[in-house]
């Protein structure tokens, strides 16, 4: 039997924060102002890469229900 190292819920949620993580850099890249000090570098891209970490965090740290 191939057993994998994390759960389905696991996967479903690391691939949600990668999701999260490039938008938030896009969002980031996207600033027009120099050197990236807008509203869009300084603020929304970085909480939204934070959020991304997080969920990240969170899809390592669940733990799956045994099945009985």
């Amino acid at each position: 039997m191939n057993k994998l190292a994390f759960g389905k819920k696991n996967y479903q949620l690391m691939i949600i924060g990668i999701i999260t993580l490039v938008i938030g850099f896009t969002i980031m890249s996207m600033d027009k102002e120099p050197y990236g000090f807008g509203f869009l570098g300084l603020t929304l891209g970085p909480l939204i890469v934070i959020a991304g970490f997080i969920v990240e965090i969170a899809a390592i740290v669940h733990t799956p229900k045994e099945k009985k």
